[in-house]
């Protein structure tokens, strides 16, 4: 994924534009996304690895934009910013745009960045398998599999990409069995992991076509 750094539409509050605080120890799963709009199903991929990794926090990152879709029906950060806020009620959760101000423009480098500033705290990366299907096409996508732990949370459609993905066939030797996900925060990358659980058939692309 590609995060598209353009500067924001309309202002944006001050604590979203800040890397969320943590502790020391906390185990924080990243789940980034442009949510436009966010909806249900990204909420229970949300809440499918908060309980099934036994994550401290999730950061629930809104990024500028995703090159591999359309920017022309990219509703401005502001407002996919509100609206997430208003449906990632979990007090585990922290909504942010923490990208959009440090410029960051591919996930690769969202991942060395909270590396290098947050030393002490286990990050896994959390994704639908929706996005399992495309991430050979993210930018350094064999360096974000192999410098942190990946869960993927089964998306209705996606399941086949467990099988048919050049990531998942890539490192399929590094999969853990689902059993063990609450291991994959402290698991040294690279390590991933394919989550099932309860699906959601919403998608942000019909949403926006029923509006």
């Amino acid at each position: 994924m590609n995060a598209g750094f353009s500067a924001p539409e309309w202002p944006l509050p001050a604590h979203a534009l800040r890397m969320p605080f943590t502790m020391a120890g906390m185990r924080v799963g990243l789940f980034g996304g442009s949510f436009n709009p966010p909806h249900r199903g990204h909420l229970l991929v949300a809440e499918t690895a908060l309980r099934r990794l036994g994550l401290d926090r999730l950061w629930w990152m809104v990024t500028p934009g995703n090159p591999l879709k359309d920017h022309g029906v990219l509703a401005p950060l502001g407002e996919r910013l509100a609206l997430s806020e208003a449906l990632a009620r979990d007090p585990r959760i922290d909504v942010t745009a923490f990208e959009a101000a440090a410029a960051i423009r591919f996930t690769a480098d969202t991942v060395r960045l909270v590396a290098a500033r947050r030393r002490d705290v286990e990050f896994v990366w959390v994704m639908g398998a929706d996005s399992l299907a495309t991430f050979h096409r993210w930018q350094d996508w064999q360096f974000i599999a192999a410098a942190m732990p990946i869960a993927v949370v089964d998306r209705p459609g996606s399941t086949l990409s467990l099988l048919s993905s050049p990531m998942a066939q890539r490192f399929q030797r590094w999969r853990m069995p689902e059993r063990s996900a609450r291991a994959l925060p402290g698991a040294r990358p690279p390590a991933w992991v394919f989550l099932h659980g309860p699906r959601s058939a919403l998608s942000s692309t019909a949403l926006r076509s029923n509006a």
